[in-house]
């Protein structure tokens, strides 16, 4: 009986200790909440009040270092617009690989959005102000949208494979290739090598190389990227297709590219390099790049396909050929281009969503 008793007693004790360890753990995490949504409340008081206003004449450090820090904090802090009404009792709380984000319902005049409050560590990283949409197109946030996108996917798959102005254009688009194999093949060993080059300098630079995935982080923040929301593979898909064409492919390869060329092999250069450079494994689990690492060689041949026929325009119009041929010639490119963003899209909206399962 005394056996029986004291095994009693111990097991009454360690269900007492557990309880009182849950009952720590939850204390905890409701103190760790309420102390970032203080944390949120006072950030955006002291931004209104223009506290983190940068002075950007002081911005230039005396290393690189200091300067990317000083751009970065710049950026976390924009200032807010004028007349801007932030609801300082609805906060929203979402917990990120970055840290706490805490959102505000506000709006200035007729436009309504959100000031979203990044914490981390008991301190407000970034504050910044989201117009509804951000600075993505409405129509990205429609389920007919996403749904239209994957049937214009699958449409565009079979279409290179049957007779028609698809299979036409992507013909047209690899024959070129086999013309100038040679430029295409020394521009895919200068600019996926660049890539390969900054991810091997961050290791010699980790500091300025997490300032560089800050900067990128909030650049993304600021256009409405990466949302706080649940995460769907269809919106993510036609996000990341829309700003990658748009801005990519279009705005900094296409359209400097039509400049003669050189302006967009120039951009792609130093894109490869940063891109390399803030995903390098010096800062990025070796996991997680593992899974991102098909994205970036479908996506950045994409680009490297644009810069190609922006050289091609080049070297027709050094030929002799009309300035029109040398423009048709980087359509073609461009289109097999932005097939591959299509494929990375989808690639990576679904790798985003299954690492963020727990």
């Amino acid at each position: 009986m005394p056996n029986i008793e004291r095994t009693l007693e111990a097991g009454r004790g360690k269900i007492v200790l557990v309880i009182l360890l849950l009952l720590g753990a939850a204390f905890s995490t409701a103190f760790a909440h309420g102390e970032a949504l203080e944390v949120a409340h006072e950030a955006v008081q002291s931004w209104q009040a223009g506290k983190y206003a940068s002075d950007p004449s002081k911005m230039l450090g005396k290393t690189l270092e200091e300067t990317l820090r000083n751009i970065v904090r710049a950026q976390a802090f924009l200032p807010p617009p004028e007349g801007l009404e932030v609801n300082l009792d609805s906060p929203q709380e979402t917990e990120t690989a970055r840290g706490s984000m805490v959102s505000f319902p506000a709006s200035t005049g007729s436009v309504s959005g959100e000031v979203r409050v990044l914490v981390r560590a008991g301190e407000a990283k970034s504050v910044s102000w989201l117009p509804s949409g951000g600075l993505l197109p409405w129509w990205i946030a429609s389920p007919a949208m996403w749904i239209l996108f994957g049937l214009v996917s699958l449409l565009w798959i079979a279409g290179i494979r049957r007779a028609g102005l698809l299979r036409d254009w992507w013909r047209e688009g690899w024959g070129l290739v086999r013309e100038y194999w040679r430029w295409y093949l020394g521009l895919n060993v200068l600019l996926y090598g660049l890539f390969g080059l900054g991810m091997v300098t961050a290791y010699s630079y980790p500091g300025i190389a997490k300032l560089m995935q800050d900067l990128i982080a909030e650049t993304l923040n600021q256009i409405g990227i990466g949302g706080t929301g649940p995460l769907n593979p269809w919106e993510l898909a036609l996000t990341i297709f829309f700003w990658n064409f748009s801005r990519g492919l279009l705005g900094t390869t296409a359209l400097p590219g039509m400049l003669f060329g050189f302006p967009a092999l120039l951009v792609n250069l130093l894109r490869n390099f940063v891109v390399g450079f803030a995903l390098s494994p010096a800062l990025v689990p070796g996991g997680n790049l593992l899974a991102h690492l098909p994205t970036i060689v479908i996506e950045l041949q994409g680009y490297i396909l644009g810069t190609f026929g922006a050289m091609v325009l080049l070297f027709k119009l050094l030929r002799g050929a009309r300035y029109r041929d040398g423009v048709k010639a980087l359509t073609r490119t461009v289109y097999l281009g932005a097939f591959f963003l299509m494929v990375a899209a989808w690639y990576e909206a679904f790798e985003i969503v299954l690492l963020a399962k727990p």
